[in-house]
């Protein structure tokens, strides 16, 4: 007699949901009133996300010579004409409240003289940049990770994967229109059951896709989970062909997805190739700005000359700043490339360009609302129309302040309402995988051809190719996922598939070279600059 399987979990009922953990996740959860019951989910530890790998720190106007007009000037340069004008004023006039707003909570930014310190990086015209040293993600992140903790309001699950967003008129005990945005059905790796978390606000913080690609400065969490959930629900996704590449991530086998930063750079570091080709500087040769030229610029200049010289990867020089300079300005790096054997002080870093920044993402207003009630998405995986076609450095960490208040803002406007019942997860007809290799091999796969056809150079020929060998997977992984019982490794590949797509789709429209997207078939850049915004199917 077959065992009758045990009722699912009772849904958990909140008036805010946050997907993800990273400084967007845990500004909004803390810019929340404090009488609302708040949940954070996040599918690792609460300190794993991008944020904290963030080394160079936070864009805001505070120097004196510096203007709000400058800032977005410099951002709007570095998007190559395709930043929203509005988005970039919004976000670039809110970053001094910003600022403040961390150091009432006590981030220790990097002070000299009783003053903050300001740094300077590629594309920025003044020192603005406002850092803890170099490593600002990891200072941020832990201040709020603190104060989430101690607040009362805020529950926090770790090691809870996404699986999908509960929609109104598909998972509603009582069918609602129009279509809203009930909550998220949520896996527990440890019980390795799917919960159902409802919430009258939902808030899709998960980070962007570098792991989309084989080489790439972003934690393993990076995987694309809510811009995959939020088109499948049926939200707008835009400007997903412009993936940034960071110049300068460490080259050494034992270095995963180490990042030298940008400051490293701003800082009066020097690009030189390699000694036996004379260790010649080469970025004037690409642009008069050299190495402070914007990041699309500086990596595809890297990988022309990477590809000229047939060399694995190029080196940055800082040696001839003093090193009590080195000691007190870059502690991080200095540390980890000494943990390698390489001394800055002394002797060039080698680096390579790896995938580092999701430019596009789910479409949002000024208030960080998508396409469907009920549904916020904040920080990287959210297209704001900020970063244009290239990010400028340290704008990231700065929308996922500004659009966190904005976000919270709104969704206190409302009136506060529970959200209405919800059928839970439906596991009775899966079973347990048999082969696990599947999911390994497919990924590897998707990361490896993602590399090598849709990178930093892209032909038409190299996208046909990606996209063919996309549908491929997705109708095994659709296969696979429909038969077997979740797991995090399943639902991570699932999303980077269809995020993959979502690139390839979106490059293949895209019929000019512009910021992060060159194409060797359509080098020149066309007259008007326009947004690459894709709409999902009639569901």
């Amino acid at each position: 007699m077959t065992a009758t399987p045990p009722p699912p979990p009772a849904p958990r009922s909140y008036d805010a949901l946050i997907i993800g953990s990273g400084l967007a996740g845990l500004a909004t959860a803390l810019l929340l009133p404090t009488d609302w019951r708040i949940a954070i989910v996040t599918k690792r530890a609460l300190a794993d996300g991008s944020s904290a790998w963030a080394q160079g720190g936070i864009a805001a106007v505070l120097g004196e010579g510096d203007s709000f007009e400058q800032h977005i000037h410099d951002t709007l340069v570095a998007g190559a004409g395709l930043c929203d004008p509005d988005a970039t004023r919004f976000t670039v006039e809110h970053a001094p409240e910003a600022i403040a707003w961390l150091r009432a909570l006590g981030t220790p930014f990097t002070q000299e003289g009783g003053e903050l310190h300001l740094t300077r990086e590629g594309g920025h015209s003044h020192r603005r940049i406002v850092h803890a040293a170099d490593a600002t993600g990891a200072a941020v992140q832990q201040t709020l990770i603190d104060r989430v903790r101690a607040a009362a309001n805020i529950d926090i699950f770790e090691t809870h994967a996404l699986v999908d967003l509960i929609l109104s008129d598909r998972h509603a005990v009582r069918r609602e229109a129009p279509r809203r945005v009930l909550g998220a059905y949520v896996l527990d790796v440890a019980t390795d059951e799917v919960e159902a978390f409802t919430a009258t606000h939902t808030v899709l913080c998960t980070g962007g896709a570098g792991k989309v690609y084989l080489y790439t400065s972003n934690p393993d969490t990076a995987t694309g989970d809510g811009i995959a959930a939020a088109w499948r629900a049926g939200c707008r996704v835009g400007n997903m062909e412009f993936i940034q590449f960071h110049p300068t991530c460490l080259y050494h086998p034992k270095a995963k997805s180490f990042l030298i930063s940008e400051a490293v750079r701003g800082e009066g570091g020097i690009l030189k190739l390699p000694s036996h080709l004379g260790s010649r500087r080469f970025m004037p040769d690409h642009d008069p700005r050299a190495e402070l030229a914007p990041r699309d610029i500086v990596a595809r200049a890297i990988d022309f000359e990477m590809k000229k010289h047939g060399i694995p990867c190029v080196y940055l020089d800082i040696s001839h700043q003093p090193a009590a300079f080195l000691h007190e300005h870059f502690p991080t790096i200095l540390k980890r490339c000494a943990e390698l054997g390489i001394d800055i002080t002394r002797e060039p870093i080698p680096v390579v360009p790896a995938a580092h920044y999701t430019c596009g993402g789910v479409v949002t207003d000024l208030r960080a609302r998508t396409d469907l009630p009920g549904l916020y998405c904040v920080g990287e995986a959210s297209y704001t129309g900020l970063h244009g076609a290239n990010r400028l450095a340290s704008n990231s960490l700065l929308e996922c302040l500004v659009f966190a208040r904005a976000a919270a803002r709104d969704m206190a406007a409302q009136p506060r309402q529970a959200p209405p019942p919800v059928r839970p997860w439906d596991a009775s007809r899966v079973i347990d995988a048999d082969e696990q290799v599947v999911i390994s091999h497919n990924w590897d796969e998707l990361r490896r051809f993602m590399w090598d056809y849709v990178g930093i150079v892209r032909t038409d020929k190299r996208l046909e190719r990606a996209a063919h060998r996309i549908a491929l997977l997705q109708a095994e992984i659709h296969e696979f996922y429909s038969r077997f019982h979740v797991s995090r490794d399943l639902l991570e590949l699932r999303n980077l598939v269809l995020v993959a797509d979502l690139i390839v789709r979106s490059a293949q429209q895209r019929k000019e070279s512009r910021g992060l997207h060159y194409s060797r078939d359509h080098p020149h850049t066309l007259p008007e600059a326009r947004p690459t915004i894709l709409t999902p199917p009639p569901r």
